[in-house]
């Protein structure tokens, strides 16, 4: 999905509060509209909701195997940059080994002879391409786009296709949302934008950012579109079992399962409490709800007799 939300957090130090100067911060509120455009696709709310073909996810981890080969190639070979080694995290963050093990799952071993490039994905391939050999400082702006959002929202999206098209609680096909080298996603959010906002950039280049970041918003849209169009054409049974989007909340962006499930890990007890009601609402958790109580009954019952 795309980058997270602008929130009033402490820097890596926790002594000082972020500037709406700031890089992060600039990115953050001046892709808003793109990123609200982006979570409220037809694609992203069926998702949500738990309506996601199995067909379309293949496709879907397809393109971001052929976006994450491209960020991740041109952060390699600038990686040494001024403007881009102190973001240069490839334990903790690349996706691109994760999605070639997702592909294997899904379409076997030999996945690499099945899958292609999209006619959508294309052109944000070869941007990416074109950004880090001729403006490497522009990485950032994809890479923010990207990781950010991936470690915001990217647990309630594996827990939803999970459940909609029975993959295996051990994670196969789902390897993309686990980073294995990140233990604490909120502190390592916060170590990132603190690290984009200690570069050196001055006006005309925060401009450039924000200009880079709307257009892989842009990017991501198209690949939805194009995915959303294509699943008109797939005879998949689906059913509603994920979360609400943000257009069903009459734009009340607290009633967002991602709002709120990352205000709960910031400590924020009333969204805790929130969230737990959104959990509480979906059929599955009040049958697993369901289900250990009865276990807790017998149990009970048993310890008594």
């Amino acid at each position: 999905m795309a980058a997270d939300s602008t929130e009033n957090i402490l820097t890596e130090n926790d002594d000082d509060i972020l500037s709406p100067n700031d890089l992060s911060e600039v990115l953050a509120a001046g892709t808003k509209e793109s990123h609200d455009k982006a979570e409220n696709s037809p694609f992203v709310k069926d998702f949500l909701r738990g309506r996601i073909k199995r067909e379309l996810f293949k496709l879907g981890t397809t393109a971001l195997y052929y976006v994450y080969s491209a960020i991740e190639e041109e952060i390699e070979k600038n990686k040494d940059h001024p403007m881009f080694a102190p973001l240069y995290f490839p334990s903790e963050l690349h996706r691109q080994d994760a999605l070639a093990k997702d592909l294997e799952y899904l379409y076997g071993e030999d996945w690499e002879s099945k899958i292609s490039c999209s006619a959508s994905t294309r052109p944000y391939v070869d941007r990416i391409h074109e950004v880090g050999r001729n403006d490497p400082v522009l990485l950032v702006a994809h890479a923010w786009t990207r990781y950010m959002g991936d470690l915001s929202g990217g647990q309630i999206l594996k827990k939803v296709a999970q459940r909609a098209l029975k993959l295996p609680p051990t994670g196969e096909g789902l390897n993309f949302y686990h980073f294995e080298g990140i233990h604490n996603p909120t502190a390592f959010k916060r170590l990132y934008r603190s690290r984009m906002n200690e570069l050196e950039v001055d006006a005309e280049t925060k401009e450039k950012l924000l200009d880079e970041a709307n257009l892989a918003f842009k990017f991501n849209l198209d690949v939805f579109t194009e995915l959303q169009e294509i699943g008109k054409d797939i005879k998949e049974e689906v059913q509603d079992i994920g979360f609400p989007a943000h257009g069903d909340m009459g734009g009340d962006i607290s009633k967002c399962p991602y709002y709120a499930a990352k205000m709960a890990v910031s400590g924020n007890t009333a969204y805790a409490c929130q969230f737990a009601k959104m959990l509480l609402r979906q059929s599955t958790v009040q049958v697993i709800l369901a289900t250990w109580v009865a276990a807790l009954a017998g149990l009970a019952a048993w310890y008594l007799m």
